[in-house]
């Protein structure tokens, strides 16, 4: 079982604060998640790649394609303040 020097350090690692009952419980729970790592170790895992998430990776994006647009009069129309076919904004200084 892992002692409590070693949930200490944990949970000093992850500041946090536990109690004493807490400290027993979670040294147990430390002990058996440690038994489980030495027991992944003996695995042989020579030849396989490793993997960065359960699916591949692809890009989900659409091409970056510049069309022609005939929305640009509609848009200036809409505008409060227009010029000469530009959005017309105060200055600023």
């Amino acid at each position: 079982m892992a002692d409590t020097k070693n949930v200490e350090y944990v949970a000093r690692l992850a500041k946090i604060e536990i109690t004493d009952d807490e400290k027993e419980s979670l040294g147990g729970q430390l002990t058996k998640i440690i038994k489980y790592i030495d027991k992944l170790k003996t695995l042989n895992t020579d030849g396989i790649e490793p993997m960065r998430g359960l699916h591949p990776e692809t890009n989900a994006f659409r091409e970056d394609k510049a069309i022609l647009s005939s929305c640009r009069k509609a848009i200036i129309e809409n505008s409060p303040s227009s010029q000469d076919g530009y959005f017309k904004v105060p200055n600023i200084i």
